[in-house]
């Protein structure tokens, strides 16, 4: 009797740079609501995450937050994209003192459509999960650059050198 061949982790659809983000419109930890296509005219960077206020994405976000000032210098916002809720996203950018804008996509259809959320690898298993992804869009809402799967320590600092911006 032979083994079944394993099969692969089928990934979500992803966005590659030239593709138009899809639209959305997301509730911030304040209440209130924030829609990418009113962002024209300023380049974006989304950010998405898997939890607010574990080790990891606490370090991402802190790290996005004290590189805010000089993003919007250079015409960047930045939104942080995650399934918990506007209340905890309140307690996460209090405890840590962000500011950055934190969006809740409790349902992922966001994040799913945005292909940072699906199968993937945790230690060893195959899980349905987010998958910490950036991309930065253009003043016309195109993607410019498309990571996924990255790490939440030190990318902050090499998204600003893959922009240009070290």
């Amino acid at each position: 009797m032979t083994q079944p061949a394993s099969q692969p982790v089928s990934q979500p659809a992803r966005l590659s740079p030239g593709d138009v983000a899809p639209d959305f419109t997301l509730p911030t930890d304040t209440g209130d609501q924030v829609t990418l296509s009113a962002l024209r005219g300023r380049k974006v960077v989304v950010y998405f995450y898997p939890a607010a206020m574990t080790p990891g994405c606490t370090t991402q976000a802190c790290d996005f937050s004290e590189s805010l000032g000089s993003l919007e210098a250079q015409g960047y916002t930045v939104l942080g994209v995650s399934p918990d809720s506007p209340e905890k996203l309140a307690r996460f950018r209090e405890r840590d003192g962000l500011s950055i804008t934190l969006l809740a996509d409790a349902d992922k259809q966001v994040m799913t459509a945005w292909g940072a959320f699906g199968e993937k690898k945790n230690y060893g298993k195959v899980v349905q999960g987010v998958i910490r992804s950036t991309l930065v869009l253009d003043e016309d809402g195109v993607v410019t650059l498309a990571q996924y799967n990255v790490r939440a320590t030190g990318h902050v600092a090499k998204l600003r050198r893959d922009l240009g911006l070290a």
